[in-house]
């Protein structure tokens, strides 16, 4: 039992794992919702004052999302938190493009039922956990974007993805009440390009210069697995987001004066 012994060293306590996940969870929302100011002042130096213009927004993104994939069964639904940056692209009055990078963009499943990973002294110990897929992407949404009179907006258009992460996460409560976790790799099985289809709702805050406040549901049309022995599996995610225009308001406030001039 020498190697259950050391595989045994990679335990993780259930206080000290619930206790980072709390942590980044305030990061983000400290970051996103703009409590942190000196954070959104240096950004606003180094970035939004160059990017924005007239004819283009340029901003953060981030919150929750809610992501599954089909064909795996007993699959549920997985929560992450999502980051990412954005610009809007005005192409005549109301109609713009909206585009971007979601840099952290978490995907997969939880509930799936363990397997060998073939080694006897692990198998005897992760076989009676459960099994946590986890993909992450470089998401890229290409949506075009209407912004109604009354600060509401809808988005549809293509996503595309870049794979840079594989893994399953295994999960045990078998000693001494501690969570004992095993990533296994698992990015060979998968293609590195996924793509779909975003649609999504929003509202414009403070009369449509404030923040974005949005939902948007991605649903996957290529078959992310390499082999596909069975039915083909796709992404699928939900997100609920908060964008923040960084620079905007100096950029609009530059226009407003040129156009009084």
């Amino acid at each position: 039992m020498t190697n259950l012994k050391d595989f045994l060293k990679l335990r993780v306590h259930i206080s000290n794992y619930k206790l980072m996940k709390k942590i980044a969870f305030m990061i983000i929302l400290i970051y996103l919702m703009g409590i942190s100011a000196k954070g959104q002042v240096l950004i606003s130096l180094l970035l939004g004052d160059k990017l924005n213009t007239g004819k283009i927004e340029f901003g953060l993104d981030g919150g929750f999302n809610w992501s599954n994939i089909s064909n795996l069964e007993n699959s549920k639904a997985v929560r992450g938190f999502h980051l990412g940056f954005y610009f809007d692209i005005n192409l005549k009055e109301q109609l713009f493009i909206h585009t971007g990078v979601i840099v952290k963009s978490p995907m997969g499943a939880k509930g799936l039922e363990p397997y060998p990973v073939g080694d006897p002294d692990l198998d005897s110990v992760l076989l009676v956990g459960t099994v946590e897929r986890k993909l992450r992407y470089f998401n890229v949404p290409i949506l075009l974007k209407y912004k109604f009179h009354d600060h509401f907006y809808a988005e549809l258009g293509p996503q595309l993805g870049l794979l840079y992460k594989a893994f399953d996460e295994f999960s045990t409560d078998e000693f001494n009440k501690n969570d004992l976790i095993f990533k296994f790799k698992v990015r060979d099985q998968y293609r590195r390009l996924d793509a779909g289809i975003t649609a999504g709702l929003g509202y414009r805050l403070l009369k449509g210069n404030g923040m974005n406040l949005g939902v948007r549901y991605y649903f996957g049309l290529v078959n992310i697995l390499k082999e596909n022995p069975g039915g083909s599996e796709r992404n699928s995610s939900l997100y609920l987001y908060v964008g923040i225009p960084i620079g905007a308001g100096k950029a609009r406030a530059a226009k407003e004066a040129s156009e009084k001039n």
